[in-house]
């Protein structure tokens, strides 16, 4: 699932978006303020190093002989049996040990690949996906046109915001077995993130005809929610909690219903829903994450931001990195500008180390850069984000990333394109304010950011005071 962060578009005949109004397409204080604060970007690097590389000792003994929303939606079930002892890690290192000793089970292969996809997702590691890509491909070896393996190259594909490849795989898989959980899952994923909404609302009525569970319950709410629907997405994601049995599922489908909640600017429900998911899974990245972004909103900033450091500490990426910089610089205590601009050193390198593993990170440069990084790095970004898909999320960017570099004329129609679909988040109601108020609409600009506090009061430290700023300004 896209950012929920997951994570698109104007609906139509096919559910696509149009190109709007285009063709488709601080102080540098003391030398020892200075060695301090290199030494905390060093120990930052260093986690973040260790986060990205931690699979490589696990993985080192099958390597020769052939690892964002926004956080990703709930697997659609690796095996039953890799995951019923509850230790993924552990369960992978069986694995290891049954491919040595039997190389020729193509059914090993697919789990294991299946697995490392898990794991990236669970730790927010992208240094296991050529791992799963190695152990998915020798599955296809042995046995071509597999389905479970094509499944799994269709999360793999997802996972690295290849989208058309995933669709493409996904459909392979369900023509070998049009009852694969994860193909179905997989396949509303990309129709989702291409923003082609209309045929993800079918293949989720479809995969619920076929293999109604969680994977699916979760798929099919977030679907709605996208085109505005909130109370179904709460009733589905209600009723998938109240049947959901796995500690993982309870951990997602929680922490679904919690950012369901803080998007809304229910904030003491989001905390009870994230409280639940912990209880399930007390190191459930999302749950986390969520929880530090509530208790912000509720001005209990000291507990946010160690929640904060807490995640990032743990799986430095970028939506938490950028939300912990805005924390420090609002708290503004002595330091805080310097640990700021250390959280957004880590995302540009967590954004070249997720390259390098062959992940699709422009909708995170771009949204990181355009309010942190370099404006021009922003725009290119989301142009190139927008030229593979049309989504919600990358209209947003996009119009955002137009904003900042002083084209507001041409963001409006890609600001206005990200609410067209219904869906409601006060990040874009924000960036839709500011660049109608630009463009001299100032009656819709004030509707705009006033809608967006009337949602989310607290939807980010900065945007929230901005918006604030901006309707006084405006008086």
């Amino acid at each position: 699932m896209s950012p929920r962060t997951n994570d698109n578009a104007t609906p139509g005949t096919d559910g696509a978006a149009p190109a709007p109004g285009t063709a488709a397409p601080g102080p540098a204080g003391s030398g020892a303020s200075r060695r301090r604060r290199a030494a905390r970007l060093g120990l930052c690097a260093g986690a973040l190093a260790l986060a990205l590389t931690a699979g490589a000792t696990v993985a080192g003994a099958l390597r020769g002989g052939g690892t964002a929303p926004a956080v990703a939606a709930a697997g659609a079930g690796v095996s039953p049996a890799l995951l019923a002892s509850g230790d993924l890690d552990a369960s992978i290192g069986s694995l290891q040990a049954h491919l040595r000793a039997q190389p020729a089970d193509f059914g090993g292969w697919a789990t294991l690949g299946l697995a490392y996809v898990e794991q990236a997702r669970t730790h927010g590691d992208p240094s296991r996906y050529p791992q799963a890509q190695k152990a998915l491909d020798r599955s296809l070896d042995l046995r071509p046109d597999y389905d479970p393996a094509l499944a799994g190259r269709a999360a793999l594909a997802a996972a690295r915001h290849d989208f058309t490849g995933a669709l493409r795989y996904a459909g392979r898989a369900l023509a070998q077995n049009p009852y694969n959980e994860r193909a179905l899952c997989s396949r509303i994923d990309a129709l989702v993130e291409l923003g082609r909404y209309g045929e993800a609302a079918k293949a989720a009525d479809l995969a619920d005809s076929r293999r109604p569970g969680v994977p699916v319950f979760t798929r099919y709410a977030y679907v709605h929610e996208l085109r505005g629907d909130v109370k179904t997405a709460r009733r589905v994601l209600t009723q998938a909690l109240a049947t959901a049995t796995g500690r993982g599922d309870v951990a997602y489908v929680a922490s679904a219903l919690g950012q369901l909640a803080w998007n809304e600017g229910h904030y003491d429900d989001a905390l009870g829903f994230y409280a639940r998911a912990l209880a399930a899974d007390d190191g459930y990245l999302p749950a986390l994450e969520g929880r530090a972004r509530a208790q912000a909103a509720k001005g209990d900033r000291a507990a946010a931001i160690k929640g904060m450091e807490d995640v990032v500490r743990r799986y430095p990426l970028p939506q938490p990195l950028v939300a912990l910089g805005e924390l420090y610089e609002e708290r503004g205590a002595a330091g805080d500008a310097g640990r700021a601009r250390e959280q957004y050193a880590l995302v540009r390198a967590w954004v070249a180390l997720a390259r390098a593993n062959g992940v699709d990170a422009d909708l995170d440069t771009a949204l990181a850069s355009a309010d942190h990084g370099d404006h021009r790095a922003a725009l290119k970004a989301a142009r190139d984000e927008w030229a593979r898909r049309h989504t919600v999320h990358t209209a947003d960017a996009l119009a955002w990333a137009l904003h900042v570099s002083g084209r507001d004329t041409e963001a409006l129609a890609y600001a206005r394109a990200a609410t067209a679909t219904g869906y409601r988040n006060a990040a874009f109601l924000y960036h839709r304010g500011v660049v109608e108020s630009a463009t001299g609409h100032r009656a819709e600009g004030r509707a705009s950011l006033k809608a967006a506090l009337r949602l989310n009061p607290g939807f980010s430290p900065r945007g929230a005071a901005a918006a604030r700023a901006a309707l006084k300004a405006s008086r």
